[in-house]
């Protein structure tokens, strides 16, 4: 399968590359990390990442990297994610600490989300965050996605925000 490129005014959302895995240890070894999968030693963000990646040939939908379009720095990551157990595909993202603040996730993710409606026909996608991680609930809303209460997330207490991606495509 053939992973593809989008283009937002600003980023690429390319493959994942090898290289990029330097970045996802450090956010996973920094306290950054606790609200997203917990921090994690470098074998086992190995592990995830390796696994994360896997998804695109498995499902043919996985994270994408993502960098700026003019000078090519990695910036994060955004993608779909649906590990064996997960209620069903979730977007989620990060983004290095350098690229914090500059509204890249929020940017990558819309891309995303388009990109989900265009080539699956999806008419929903989720979020699964951790109540602590106030900056990704923000986020997710400001994406347009509502609190489902009576989401599935991946622990007790996780916020599901539910996005309605009829309007996008």
């Amino acid at each position: 399968m053939s992973i593809p490129t989008l283009h937002t005014d600003r980023l690429t959302l390319r493959a994942p590359k090898l290289e990029d895995f330097e970045h996802w240890a450090a956010f996973f070894a920094s306290p950054r990390a606790v609200h997203e999968r917990g921090m994690m030693e470098r074998a086992a963000a190995w592990r995830v990442w390796a696994s994360d990646v896997g998804i695109w040939t498995l499902r043919g939908y996985g994270p994408f990297g993502v960098e700026l379009r003019d000078s090519g720095a990695y910036v994060g990551e955004v993608g779909i994610y649906e590990p064996d157990g997960y209620p069903g595909p979730e977007l989620g993202w990060f983004v290095i600490p350098d690229a914090e603040g500059k509204g890249y996730a929020a940017e990558a993710a819309r891309a995303v989300m388009i990109w989900a409606r265009r080539n699956f026909g999806w008419d929903h996608l989720t979020n699964i965050i951790d109540p602590d991680n106030a900056r990704s609930i923000a986020l997710g809303l400001r994406l347009g996605g509502v609190i489902d209460p009576d989401g599935i997330g991946e622990d007790p207490g996780d916020v599901v925000i539910a996005h309605d991606l009829r309007g996008l495509a």
